[in-house]
């Protein structure tokens, strides 16, 4: 059993900035071909001059994951590039607004659910031919420690999360057979621009921080390295599974 992903050919979402491009970074590093995915054309440059830099090739797919159909039409045009698919990771997504349920407009939830869910549904129907041709494919779901418990103020970004746990082993089961694992890896804070509005103040970033058995924000880099091994034969008896890696805060009362 290897970490090692030489010879897999990779797709990630998201891959612009943050983990996505930490995971992509980590898969070329790992020995794999990826592709990568997100709205930035300037940033993909970037991130798939890092892969290059690294002696592996980069494919690069601009495409806002909102928009169902340019979405699948750069998934297959990836995957074409890259000659096949091994593993995807559905990591694009997000959340940009902190609101009680009582207050929140519906057209907030419909877009975080579009982003965050209808989105993995549209990439992954469409990879999913070419991650079963070989028997050996792999998806990683990135959720949230937001979708494991009560997320107040991000009930519409914690339903989506979880949904997306209940996607992955649902998905888990129905692909077996074709030789496809899919699990999901579960970030806490992570400090990325994505959670700089929980960073808005001292009080707040204090208050996020103190649920938190290790007292500090996780990097990008150490949700990457578990992406690696998701991805690689050292996980090839695990399917549907969720792995949460977030300084302990699941894990607090």
């Amino acid at each position: 059993m290897s970490f090692d992903l030489t010879g897999k050919r990779a797709l990630v979402t998201g891959a612009s900035r943050g983990i996505g491009r930490a995971v992509a970074v980590a898969y070329a590093r790992a020995g794999a071909d990826v592709a990568v995915l997100a709205r930035n054309a300037d940033l993909l440059e970037d991130v798939a001059g890092e892969i290059r830099a690294l002696g592996r090739r980069a494919v690069v797919a601009q495409a806002d994951v909102l928009e169902a159909e340019t979405t699948r039409a750069a998934v297959t045009s990836a995957i074409a590039e890259l000659g096949g698919l091994d593993v995807l990771v559905n990591n694009a997504g997000g959340n940009s607004f902190s609101i009680p349920v009582a207050q929140m407009r519906v057209s907030g939830w419909e877009k975080t659910m579009r982003l965050n869910l209808d989105s993995i549904l549209h990439i992954t129907q469409e990879a999913l031919p070419a991650l079963a041709e070989d028997k050996d494919g792999a998806i990683i779901n990135v959720s949230s420690v937001a979708g494991l418990r009560g997320a107040p103020t991000m009930a519409h970004y914690g339903a989506a999360k979880a949904a997306l746990l209940s996607l992955t082993q649902s998905l888990a089961i129905e692909t077996a057979w074709m030789g496809i694992r899919v699990n999901a890896l579960v970030p806490g804070w992570i400090d990325t621009d994505l959670t700089d509005f929980l960073r808005a103040s001292e009080e707040a970033e204090k208050g996020t921080l103190s649920r938190v058995p290790m007292q500090r924000w996780g990097t990008a880099e150490e949700i990457a390295e578990p992406a690696v091994f998701l991805a690689s034969s050292a996980a090839a008896f695990m399917t549907g599974q969720v792995l949460v890696v977030d300084g302990g805060l699941s894990a607090m009362p």
